[in-house]
């Protein structure tokens, strides 16, 4: 009878080890998955025009700035963005999807933003083949990573997303380095032949971004984008770049001071001079602008509400106002919901 107990404690014993055990893989895999997201709305209204200054008499084309994204007028749908993501011991997966507006407007079809796989070959090496965003420019696609919820002339002319393999380079504490064999910008599949090379340089938060294709998509761009922490409540973000493509470019520059009232409330301003170039004598040449943004930024909880006014002044008269005559400024306000998961 005694053995028979003891045999049943041992196999007791034994189950609830194995089944402790089985449990500590399954927790140990479920953290290796994240998953989350954010989706955002916004209102905006014409300040210096009629909310409906056709261009046409299809009623269909309304006036906005000449910038990616947040360009409809009244209420209107951002992007709803989802990313899952699988961490092994050195390598991993990123599936990073997005449907509305905002995102068809970026990714040009499959409702993918990024989809890649990376390997950490060293602490200090990492290999990403797939589809990334682009390393150049202070803004992102999505508006969770912006302090300003419009878009920059900056940002709306350089590449949104690469399709290629890249290698991350930790040099120091101080210093990175990041090398890139890539489709030409923001295409899918390789169907024009040829291809580009990228490379970014940074050193404390500061980068000195690079770009080449040698089948003109976007030509060479030489981008740099940085900031400082003036103190603990302020912070001065800097953006500057050009772009040449065979005689037609742009250059343009940016900065983003920021200052945080309280834990939950920051604004921010975004001033940009931004001009196209061209070697043709032609209007495109002319269309210099200067664009500045005000922008307030109110957390609550996992909800983000940012007031904004934004005023674009340009040197040709390209804007309509509200007699649909033509101006060389337009304003508008705007109100966007952001909410991140």
């Amino acid at each position: 009878m005694k053995r028979f107990l003891l045999s049943a404690m041992v196999l007791t014993t034994s189950f609830v080890s194995a089944q402790e055990v089985t449990e500590t893989e399954t927790e140990t895999k479920e953290k290796k998955f994240s998953f989350e997201g954010s989706v955002d709305a916004y209102y905006q209204t014409n300040l210096t025009s009629s909310d409906k200054a056709i261009f046409g008499d299809d009623g269909d084309s309304f006036q906005s700035f000449g910038t990616s994204f947040a360009d409809e007028t009244g209420f209107a749908l951002g992007m709803a963005n989802i990313i899952a993501k699988y961490e092994g011991e050195k390598t991993g997966v990123v599936a990073d999807l997005v449907f509305g507006p905002r995102g068809d407007a970026a990714i040009g079809g499959y409702n993918i933003n990024q989809l890649y796989a990376y390997w950490n070959v060293t602490e200090s090496t990492t290999l990403t083949l797939g589809r990334f965003n682009t390393y150049l420019g202070y803004e992102v696609i999505s508006p969770t990573g912006n302090f300003n919820y419009s878009t920059s002339y900056l940002f709306s002319s350089g590449p949104f997303s690469h399709v290629g393999l890249k290698a991350d380079f930790a040099l120091s504490d101080d210093f990175s380095l990041m090398v890139a064999v890539m489709n030409p910008t923001d295409v899918n599949n390789n169907y024009i032949g040829g291809y580009a090379l990228g490379a970014q340089l940074g050193y404390s938060g500061q980068f000195l971004n690079f770009y080449y294709d040698d089948k003109e998509v976007l030509g060479f761009e030489i981008d740099y984008t940085g900031g400082f922490d003036l103190s603990d409540s302020f912070f001065l973000g800097l953006n500057a770049a050009y772009a040449d493509n065979d005689g037609e470019g742009f250059m343009g520059a940016a900065i983003y001071p920021q200052y945080a009232a309280t834990d939950s409330f920051s604004i921010g301003l975004r001033g940009e001079y931004f001009d196209w170039l061209s070697d043709a004598d032609t209007a495109v040449d002319d269309l210099d602008v200067m664009a500045l943004t005000l922008t307030g930024s109110y957390t609550y909880e996992s909800l983000t509400i940012k007031p904004e006014l934004r005023l674009d002044s340009n040197a040709e008269e390209v804007y309509l106002d509200s007699d649909l005559e033509s101006t060389k400024s337009f304003a508008a306000f705007t109100v966007a919901a952001i909410y991140q998961f």
